[in-house]
């Protein structure tokens, strides 16, 4: 069996998977926000009460909404700011007793739509989540592939491409620079953007209702969006060229893009063959704390009971 924990900014959620992915107990507790003291000791009873129930008693796999230096292996950048500078999967090990992995939760989301999800048998998958902001998740044979660094696939950060000229500079980031891709893709960009235009201030699924119904403003905002995102992605096909593009986030729920992105990315890719599945997820929600429950993969620790 395999235990996987998504650290989440509202919850922290455990399940356990048995040997052919099916899952077998999921349970849950609000996230410790400032507190990571609590925090690690909330996920270790997360992670007893569902061996108690099930007797999984491996080692495991945790998703985290950070990067993660390749060199010391602290939390170095996260949104959960209480984490940064922490050795959680040290820490939570010891606490456990037993071995534990952590990874970025959007390699997590690209791991396990590779493994059994919406990109199964692919060899190159890039996992993008376009949600409250923007990330993705690098998966090649299987295994998560975090880069040199830790940041392979952070590409929310990177400039929007081929700038139109009422997109240049583009508006500020929180990281301090202008034009990121996290600033025109991520829900909260798509909402951001149909307020400024419009002086009404809806809900991404409220956008994408009226577009459906009609209306023309709604459906320029789409328009904007899709032609933004396709350029995004259409860098990562010149780059690294993957055999699928996973959606992930509440973006990813828009039927539309998967008919419209591929005509929208065709000019701007360098291959005149690009046919690159572009998928929704089969897991949704799931996804984080399935591709941490598959980060031991079929290590022989796997099944290794301390």
């Amino acid at each position: 069996m395999r235990i996987g924990v998504d650290l989440g900014g509202t919850k922290i959620e455990v399940a356990v998977l048995d040997a052919a992915g099916q899952e077998i107990a999921r349970q849950r507790t609000p996230t410790r926000h400032g507190d990571y003291d609590g925090t690690v000791r909330a996920i270790a009873d997360l992670v007893h009460a569902v061996g108690a129930k099930t007797g999984a008693q491996g080692p495991v796999g945790m998703g985290v909404p950070c990067a993660i230096s390749a060199k010391t292996g602290l939390i170095k950048t996260s949104n959960a700011t209480f984490l940064v500078g922490r050795a959680i999967d040290k820490d939570l090990a010891a606490a456990l007793g037993r071995k534990v992995r952590i990874e970025n939760d959007a390699n997590c989301f690209a791991l396990a739509e590779t493994i059994d999800g919406a990109a199964k048998g692919a060899q190159c998958v890039f996992g993008a989540i376009l949600g409250t902001g923007v990330g993705a998740g690098i998966v090649m044979g299987n295994k998560v592939f975090s880069g040199n660094t830790g940041i392979a696939g952070e590409w929310g950060h990177n400039p929007l491409p081929w700038p139109e000229a009422h997109e240049f500079p583009g508006p500020r980031c929180y990281c301090g620079r202008y034009g990121c891709m996290e600033r025109y893709v991520s829900g909260t960009a798509f909402a951001a953007d149909h307020a400024a235009r419009t002086g009404r201030m809806l809900k991404g699924e409220e956008i994408v209702t009226a577009m459906r119904a009609g209306d023309a403003e709604a459906r320029t905002t789409y328009d904007r969006y899709a032609r933004s995102l396709a350029r995004g992605l259409a860098v990562i096909a010149n780059v690294l060229d993957p055999n699928a593009f996973v959606l992930g986030g509440g973006m990813s729920n828009v039927d539309e893009i998967y008919r419209d992105l591929p005509r929208l990315m065709r000019p701007h890719v360098l291959s005149d063959e690009f046919d690159t599945p572009i998928l929704k997820p089969v897991h949704g929600d799931s996804a984080g704390v399935r591709g941490a429950a598959w980060l031991w993969g079929d290590d022989s620790d796997a099944t290794h009971t301390p």
